[in-house]
């Protein structure tokens, strides 16, 4: 859109995309997962298999400020880091082994003031990440089953400092219960803030989710079909199989449920369930009088609104995660203030809903947010047909090698546009793994398991530049006030620094040239 002239598009293109290596950092001893920046860009922080998270100063050349070691809190590894919004914490995740060598996620906040390790939180699965909320407060993730294949997860929010003396002082607070089915789990959570771009309301409109609430379960954005044609036709789905079950004079949900156990005892249900399916559909009938619904008269209507999205990734299907699941957070929720287990709930609010969900219809592995938060972009492996419904517990089918790169707008809720397939994963489905990619404010980055890092023009849908590296690509991160500064970490235990010939050419110039040292030195002795 700022474009001026063809000329300057391909001055664009050409020199200042971030493609040529400048340095290479190997104080890492294993696999790199993880890179982050600073708000400010002076700071990145890598996260690895070695259980260290490195600190590093973002200079001219960039050098290893301070390493902490998480060995001695019996983690296994880390994996994600984030600073919060004035730089001055650092939330590092990373996977905890405990009793009987079971996994689970464990999240650490470290002061940059003095790197000194403030609190521990623990996060389950450690796939949940964790973010920032606000400047002192993050958000974390408990697991509880229901089921074999059901089951709840509960979102929590955690003020980083927990040494606080006063017991009238919460330290943390239950944000958010949310029913899984099918074997998924909540996944990959991050915050966005519409206040950082013009028009506030990042989700539909007032009177579009008004029409969409009308039914029992939030409104589902299908990025999965090809044409209209098939997107008019219904899709069936575990929800409106239960529908479909006998219902005479408009039952309750409790009298659904026990008109289903009916049905099967004198053998009305047909073809005979498996254990999985009958666990679903239970479960189904459950949640249909146990969820709290939106409140949708609470929508932002101007534009200093505070409030902000959690986004993560989810599913119905199967355990691999194919949907992207939204929730409103309201500025009164946005601190550890009050009841630690929330706001008070009706027997019938045991669950809460979700605002909205989008479909992808194939193994989400990757998930980031453009500058202004108004755009999200998302890798996928496609996978299964909607009209395909495998064994949840099975993971899936087989997917497809290549990764397309999905980009959607968060008010509209609709696909933007789709990358090209220039990229490959060769995991197979039921080895679940994530790559972290990047947006700024021309390019999409990311990584790859063919050994190389990508690069994609957001406005002409084009991959830009190949990035080689000697293994697996998981972790790319743009400087946040450089767009032509990329790093990129990978499994062969080293992070590239990657600059655009214009940088290179404009360091290169401030250099002094050995010459000149050289001949000024000689006419010193001279003189």
């Amino acid at each position: 859109p700022a474009a001026v002239s063809w000329y300057d598009e391909f001055q664009r293109l050409y020199d200042t995309i971030p493609c040529v290596e400048v340095q290479a950092l190997k104080e890492h001893n294993d696999q790199v997962l993880h890179l982050s920046f600073s708000h400010s860009g002076c700071l990145f922080a890598s996260c690895s298999k070695d259980c260290t998270v490195k600190i590093w100063s973002n200079e001219l050349d960039i050098s290893l400020q301070h390493s902490s070691n998480m060995r001695p809190y019996n983690w296994s590894y880390t994996q994600f880091s984030q600073f919060n919004s004035d730089d001055s914490l650092l939330l590092v995740s990373g996977v905890f082994v405990g009793p009987h060598n079971s996994s689970s996620g464990e999240i650490a906040v470290i002061s940059m003031e003095n790197f000194t390790l403030l609190s521990r939180v623990r996060n389950k699965p450690y796939d949940v990440f964790g973010c920032w909320l606000n400047e002192t407060n993050l958000i974390s993730g408990n697991l509880h089953r229901i089921g074999r294949i059901t089951s709840c997860s509960v979102l929590w929010l955690n003020n980083a400092f927990q040494g606080i003396e006063s017991e009238n002082v919460n330290v943390v607070k239950r944000l958010f219960k949310i029913q899984n089915l099918n074997a998924s789990t909540i996944r990959t959570v991050m915050v966005a803030d519409c206040s950082r771009y013009e028009s506030p309301d990042l989700l539909l409109d007032y009177e579009e989710q008004l029409a969409a609430s009308s039914t029992s379960t939030c409104p589902v954005f299908d990025l999965g079909s090809d044409s209209e044609e098939e997107e008019a036709k219904p899709k069936q789905t575990l929800e409106t199989a239960v529908q479909e079950l006998p219902d005479e004079g408009g039952v309750t949900a409790e009298d659904g449920l026990q008109q289903f156990f009916d049905d099967i005892m004198e053998g009305r249900v047909r073809p005979a369930m498996t254990e999985a399916e009958l666990e679903t559909k239970v479960a189904e009938l459950f949640v249909r009088n146990r969820t709290k619904p939106p409140e949708l008269n609470l929508l932002p209507t101007d534009s200093n609104s505070k409030t902000k999205y959690l986004i993560f990734t989810t599913g119905c299907l199967t355990y691999s995660p194919h949907q992207i699941g939204i929730k409103r957070i309201l500025p009164h929720q946005m601190t550890t203030a009050g009841p630690v287990l929330g706001e008070e709930r009706r027997s019938d609010e045991f669950f809460d809903s979700l605002d909205h969900v989008i479909d992808i219809h194939g193994h989400i592995i990757g998930m980031g947010l453009s500058p202004d938060h108004r755009s999200q972009q998302e890798s996928q492996q496609e996978g299964f047909p909607p009209w395909v419904l495998p064994s949840p517990v099975q993971v899936g089918p087989p997917i497809a090698e290549e990764i397309d790169l999905h980009v959607f707008d968060l008010k509209t809720m609709k696909e933007v546009k789709r990358a090209l397939r220039a990229h490959r994963a060769y995991t197979p489905n039921e080895e679940c793994f994530f790559i972290f990619l990047d947006v700024s404010r021309d390019f999409v980055a990311s990584g790859a398991e063919d050994r190389h890092g990508y690069i994609w023009d957001r406005h002409y849908n084009i991959c830009l530049a190949k990035l080689q590296h000697d293994n697996v690509v998981n972790s790319v991160a743009f400087s946040p006030v450089e767009q032509e500064l990329l790093l990129t970490a990978s499994d062969d235990t080293t992070i590239k620094v990657w600059r655009s010939p214009r940088a290179v050419r404009i360091q290169q110039a401030k250099k002094p040239r050995p010459r000149k040292l050289l001949f000024s030195w000689l006419m010193n002795q001279k003189s």
